[in-house]
């Protein structure tokens, strides 16, 4: 995803790279990035520099990460996926002092499709909800952050907490999820509303990373210059 967004923020007029930061010790450090710049281990002093920073790393890296951002007075988009509550908490205190967009995927069509999931939950309260996602055998957490992203737009739509990881089914109008990994799926989600002698398949197939770089790009461009707050894609496609 890294390599990803730099080619694509390299093909956009409106944004500039200004650095790229990896953890000490890892290989990439020190790469040349072209225009004198290459891969550092300080996000601090690339925060003091820019407008937005992106971060796409792991749990573990988020909290550091968070504190370059509010230091620098920088937004921050997160795209790290496998977040803990404790995470979210952190999240919001930066809130308080920054523009802080989260998503779980930053897929202009991923947004578009949680937007069609929350409609037709709400409207169709009873019928049942499988949430499928399929990634590459490398892919840690299960369910995809991307599932559950689509398992939460149902269930804030139906007014409900969403609090089942798979297993029995318990109820009409219940929300599920089910992983699958293998192969070099950049990932696929599908979600399956079934009803009584019918059901609604929506389906979105990502191709390439490219398409999650380009959601990158146009979210850093807005992004840039908003007041303190939690944002998320969808306020991106409201514009």
């Amino acid at each position: 995803m890294g390599q990803a967004v730099i080619a694509a923020i390299a093909a956009a007029p409106a944004l500039k790279l200004v650095g790229a930061v990896e953890r000490a010790g890892h290989a990439g450090v020190g790469t040349p990035l072209g225009h004198g710049l290459t891969v550092c281990t300080n996000p601090s002093a690339l925060a003091v520099a820019s407008d937005v920073l992106i971060d796409f790393t792991t749990p573990a890296a988020l909290d550091a990460n968070l504190d370059a951002a509010c230091d620098g007075h920088a937004a921050i988009l997160v795209g790290t996926t496998g977040l803990e509550p404790r995470h979210h908490a952190a999240l919001d205190r930066a809130a308080r002092d920054i523009a802080v967009l989260q998503t779980a995927n930053t897929s202009l069509g991923i947004a578009v499709l949680a937007r069609l999931v929350a409609d037709a939950a709400a409207a169709l309260p009873d019928w049942d909800i499988e949430v499928l996602d399929l990634h590459h055998r490398d892919k840690r957490d299960a369910p995809s952050g991307t599932a559950l992203l689509l398992g939460e737009a149902a269930a804030r739509a139906r007014g409900v907490t969403l609090d089942r990881r798979g297993g029995p089914r318990e109820g009409a109008g219940a929300i599920g999820f089910a992983a699958l990994r293998g192969g070099s799926a950049a990932g696929d989600h599908m979600v399956l509303l079934a009803g009584d002698g019918e059901r609604i398949e929506l389906h979105h197939r990502a191709e390439t990373r490219e398409v999650f770089a380009a959601g990158v790009v146009r979210a850093a461009a807005w992004l840039a210059g908003r007041p303190a707050g939690r944002y998320t894609m969808a306020d991106v496609l409201a514009r």
